[in-house]
């Protein structure tokens, strides 16, 4: 099976990209972020006709996340818990043949510090309590999405001009390292090595032609999904196409 992640930036926007990834890659699962539409708005009837159901949990211009695949989804729990009045549309899971699913997309925590990093630490911390009940259950577990942290410095073209966003912060860092010393697996980290590989590049300054990138996407697999990790890579071709959303899919190969 493969399952992948991807920020589209606004499904409607990047229907077209996102039609073609499907039809010549071909993924078992595609996890979505920032879809940026209202569940009656998003575009099932092309999801559908491509030979994929979605799971959707949206809301209007901002954030958004869904789960695709050719498989029904089942067991749908939509909204991470650990906070009912939380209404942003950032959390979505499910199971797909026998898989445990999760689509998220983590706050981004700018300006830093301030209400909006406080935001994100405190949704951080609600993600490791609900990581560690899926942990409990030994199901196979992939969390994937956006997370908006760069877990090092080699995840980041500008460690220095980067270390005060709230994506490099320490206080970030930390809280995704404790995320993984749960048990959780980062699968591109567990199979590469090398530094500057990046799957987001900012529309502004050339960020994408000088591959001025960062790493934020990422698939977490509990143990029972990492022993069966065959591989692991980042799909640059989606960010050089036209109206590109400026992330790219990351994607997971598990037997």
């Amino acid at each position: 099976m493969r399952i992948a992640t991807w920020n589209v930036n606004s499904i409607r926007a990047r229907l077209p990209n996102l039609l073609e990834w499907l039809g010549s890659f071909s993924p078992d699962a595609l996890l979505l972020q920032e879809t940026k539409c209202q569940d009656d708005d998003f575009p099932l009837f092309e999801i559908e006709a491509a030979g994929y159901r979605a799971a959707i949990h949206g809301q209007k211009s901002y954030n958004g996340v869904a789960i695709l695949s050719k498989r029904p989804a089942t067991e749908i729990m939509r909204r991470l818990p650990g906070d009912d009045g939380d209404e942003q549309a950032r959390y979505i899971e499910a199971t797909v043949d026998g898989l445990r699913l999760a689509s998220l997309y983590l706050p981004n925590g700018n300006p830093a510090p301030g209400d909006k990093y406080d935001y994100k630490l405190g949704w951080m911390k609600r993600l490791m309590a609900h990581a560690e009940a899926l942990l409990d259950s030994e199901r196979p577990v992939i969390l994937g999405g956006d997370y908006n942290v760069c877990p090092t410095d080699d995840d980041v073209y500008d460690p220095a001009g980067w270390q005060d966003d709230a994506l490099c912060r320490p206080e970030s860092r930390a809280l995704f390292r404790r995320l993984l010393n749960l048990g959780l697996t980062e699968a591109f980290r567990a199979l590469h090595a090398e530094a500057g590989r990046y799957s987001f590049w900012d529309y502004q300054a050339g960020a994408w032609q000088r591959d001025q990138g960062l790493r934020i996407d990422h698939l977490l697999l509990s143990p029972q999904a990492a022993d069966r990790l065959v591989a692991c890579d980042i799909d640059k071709a989606p960010r050089g196409r036209d109206k590109a959303s400026d992330h790219t899919p990351v994607w997971v190969e598990i037997t």
